[in-house]
C-alpha cells in the first residue's frame, strides 16, 4: 500500500504535460477515412481542453500578453469572415478550423512546454511519423500499391490515402525539418548522429511523394537551417544529402526518370504545363478575381467554392482524379485554390490576410532574432532551428497548398512549436544552460 502512494520520479513527472502533445502525431500514423474527424483531431481538441484543466488546478498564468496578442490576431478576421459566410454552418465549420489550426492548439502546445526537453520530445514525434509516413509510402511504391501517377500506382501517400496526397508529403517534410534542426544543434552526439541519419533516410519517401510544393520548401528551409548552423557543418549536411541522392537516384535508379521529368515540370509553365499546373494558376486567377469583388471582408468561410466557377475560366478542369491506394477511382471537386495566402485573401479579404499573416510575421520575426542570440552560445540552438524551421516551410508550403485533411492538425502541433519558441513568457529562462552542469529531470529522462 505504501508503494502505490509513492509519488512518480521527478523525470517522469516533468514530462507528463507533454505527453498528450506527443499523442497527436502519433495518432497520425493511423489510417483515416475521407469522412469525419480521425482520432488525432479529436485528441488535439482534449489537448486544449487538458490544457485548461491543468492551467485551472496549477493556478498560473495563462498567456503572457505578447503570446496572447501574436496568437489571437487571426480571431478579428475570422471573426468578420464568419459573419459574412454564405450559411452558418460553414462558417462556424470554417471558424472551427481555422481556431483549432492557428490559436487555440498553438496556445495549448505552448502552455505544455515546459523546458526544452518536452520541445524536444514533440520534436522527436514528428520525425517518428515521418519515418512511419515514409515507411508505409516507399512500402506502396515499391510494390505499387500506391496513388495512381500517371497511369501507375507509384505515387507514395503513406496512410492518408489518395483524397490526400499532400499529406504524407507534409510529414515526412516536417520530420525532416525536425531532423536537420536537431542534428545540427548542441545535443549530445547519439542525438545528432540518430537525427542526422532519419533525416537523410526521409529524403527517399519525400522524393516518392512527387509532390513539387513539398520539394521547394523543404529544400529552402533546410538551405536555411545549415545556414544559420554555421558553414562548415552546412557544407558537411549538404554533401551528406547529396551523396545519399546520388546513391538513392543515381545508383538505385530510384524512379530517376519521373523523378527528373516532375522536377522539370516545376518550372514548366507557359511551355506545355501539365493540366495540374494549369489547373492551379487558373484556381489562383479566381481567387484574385473574388477578391476583387470583395476587398476587405472577403467572401466568408468556406465561400471559395461557390464563388469560383463564376471567375474561373475554360481552363479549369471539373476535378482531380485519385485512384489506388485502396480506394477506388473519383474524381475530387477543386474546392480551394491550393494557395493559403489567396484562399484567406478571397474568403477573409485584405483585413482577414492582415491579421493572419501578421502573427506569422510575429512568430517569424521573434523566433529568428532568439535563434540569432543563441547561435554563438546556449544549449537551446537546436530548438531554434526546428522551430524557425517548421515555420519557414510552412509559409513557403503556404504558396502551393492550403489546410484541409487529416495532416492540418499536425500543423497546429508545429505552431504550436514555433510559439514556444517565439513568443513564451520564460522563454529567456529556458534558454540558460543547467547550473553546474546538473540537467533538468525531464532532460535526463530524454538522454536515458
Amino acid at each position: 500500500m505504501i508503494h502505490a502512494l509513492t509519488p512518480l520520479p521527478r523525470r517522469v513527472t516533468a514530462l507528463t504535460p507533454v505527453l498528450p502533445v506527443v499523442a497527436v502525431p502519433a495518432l497520425l500514423a493511423l489510417p483515416r477515412t475521407p469522412d469525419g474527424a480521425g482520432p488525432a483531431d479529436v485528441v488535439s481538441g482534449l489537448v486544449v481542453v487538458y490544457c485548461v484543466i491543468r492551467l485551472l488546478r496549477e493556478r498560473r498564468r495563462p498567456l503572457s500578453p505578447a503570446a496572447a496578442v501574436v496568437l489571437g490576431l487571426p480571431v478579428v478576421g475570422l471573426a468578420l469572415a464568419t459573419m459574412g459566410a454564405f450559411s452558418a454552418q460553414a462558417g462556424l465549420t470554417g471558424l472551427g478550423r481555422y481556431l483549432q489550426t492557428f490559436v487555440l492548439v498553438p496556445a495549448a502546445v505552448l502552455l505544455l512546454l515546459r523546458d526544452r526537453t518536452g520541445f524536444r520530445v514533440v520534436a522527436w514525434s514528428f520525425v517518428g511519423l515521418g519515418l512511419c509516413q515514409g515507411a508505409v509510402g516507399v512500402h506502396q511504391f515499391v510494390t505499387r500499391t500506391g496513388a495512381s501517377y500517371q497511369g501507375e500506382n507509384i505515387r507514395a501517400v503513406g496512410t492518408f490515402g489518395p483524397h490526400d496526397v499532400m499529406g504524407m508529403a507534409t510529414a515526412v517534410s516536417l520530420g525532416l525539418v525536425c531532423g536537420v534542426g536537431i542534428a545540427l544543434g548542441r545535443v549530445s552526439v547519439r542525438q545528432r548522429v540518430a537525427a542526422a541519419a532519419c533525416a537523410l533516410v526521409l529524403l527517399l519517401p519525400l522524393a516518392l511523394s512527387f509532390s513539387r510544393g513539398a520539394w521547394i520548401a523543404t529544400v529552402l528551409t533546410c538551405t536555411l537551417q545549415l545556414v544559420l548552423a554555421g558553414l562548415r557543418r552546412a557544407l558537411l549536411v549538404a554533401a551528406a544529402a547529396f551523396a545519399a541522392g546520388v546513391i538513392l537516384v543515381g545508383g538505385f535508379g530510384v524512379g530517376s526518370a519521373l523523378l527528373q521529368e516532375r522536377i522539370d515540370s516545376i518550372a514548366q509553365v507557359t511551355d506545355a504545363p501539365d493540366q495540374s499546373v494549369v489547373d492551379r494558376y487558373t484556381l489562383w486567377t479566381s481567387a484574385t478575381e473574388i477578391w476583387r469583388q470583395h476587398p476587405l471582408t472577403g467572401v466568408g468561410l468556406k465561400g471559395f467554392p461557390e464563388y469560383r466557377d463564376g471567375h474561373a475560366t475554360l481552363a479549369l478542369s471539373s476535378g482531380s482524379e485519385t485512384d489506388g491506394a485502396g480506394m477506388a477511382y473519383q474524381r475530387q471537386p477543386l474546392l480551394s485554390p491550393h494557395n493559403m495566402y489567396l484562399l484567406v485573401l478571397s474568403e477573409q479579404g485584405l483585413i482577414g490576410l492582415l491579421a493572419l499573416a501578421g502573427s506569422w510575421l510575429a512568430l517569424l520575426v521573434c523566433g529568428m532574432r532568439r535563434l540569432l542570440r543563441v547561435r554563438d552560445r546556449g544549449p537551446v540552438l537546436d530548438c531554434g532551428l526546428v522551430a524557425c524551421g517548421l515555420l519557414v516551410w510552412l509559409l513557403t508550403d503556404f504558396m502551393y497548398g492550403d489546410i484541409g485533411g487529416p495532416s492540418t492538425v499536425l500543423i497546429a502541433v508545429g505552431m504550436g512549436l514555433v510559439a514556444w519558441w517565439a513568443v513564451a513568457g520564460d522563454g529567456d529562462a529556458s534558454a540558460q544552460a543547467p547550473r553546474d552542469g546538473v540537467r533538468e529531470p525531464a532532460e535526463e529522462a530524454l538522454a536515458r
